[in-house]
């Protein structure tokens, strides 16, 4: 069985979207993707997160088809494998269907700069339209919609985010449901005052050298 190690991360992070409240049931999907090989570890469909085995994450080439693994993959397969054959920054890619994030996507309310932690999204957390989940059509509203950012609303669906690794695009998925709740309390006192176009520069030239580098 190969890629053991990030097959026990995928186990382990699933189990978080539960612990860490970012999705419920069997929701949302996390995969992680090797370059050199141009093929992705992906969790698998409609198993709860807490009886996932290592052995049940289906490893996937871009093009649909189960290199190892005895599982259906994860109906999400082509919002992840967009990314990969597009994005060669890109490693990981999160899923998930967090309470407030959720909130404003079946808004189809974007968040603003209420808070300097969305610079480690973007100026702003866009939201998408609505496209059927586990569709081509959603993947490619996904992909043309986030830009430069590391995170996007899915209009009526959940949260989408991306990272050079699962550590990353799970702590910017943490991070947009975060903001969520803040721009949510924030509006049942009152008006949120935001973050001006300066102060944002500032925070993203900030968010760049953040961390160890």
């Amino acid at each position: 069985m190969r890629h053991l190690k990030e097959r026990e991360l995928i186990v382990e992070y699933g189990k978080k979207l539960i612990t860490e409240k970012l999705t419920t049931g069997t929701g949302g999907n996390i995969s992680i993707y090797f370059p050199e090989e141009e093929a992705m570890l992906i969790s698998p469909s409609g198993i709860p997160y807490f009886e996932t085995e290592p052995e049940d994450i289906v490893l996937m080439d871009l093009q649909e088809n189960v290199l190892e693994g005895n599982r259906k993959p994860s109906s999400e397969y082509d919002l992840h494998s967009i990314f990969y054959a597009n994005r060669p920054d890109v490693r990981s890619v999160v899923h998930t269907h967090s309470e407030y994030a959720t909130t404003f996507a079946c808004l189809q309310q974007e968040i603003e700069p209420l808070h300097y932690i969305i610079g480690s999204v973007g100026e702003k957390i866009r939201c998408c339209e609505y496209k059927t989940f586990g569709t081509r059509e959603l993947a490619e509203e996904a992909f043309n919609f986030i830009q430069q950012d590391n995170g996007i609303l899915l209009g009526n669906h959940g949260v989408l985010t991306i990272g050079p690794d699962l550590a990353s695009a799970f702590g910017v998925a943490k991070d947009i449901e975060f903001l969520a709740k803040l721009d949510y309390h924030a509006r049942c006192i009152g008006t949120p005052k935001l973050l001006n176009q300066e102060q944002m520069k500032e925070v993203l030239e900030k968010f760049e050298t953040y961390g160890q580098q």
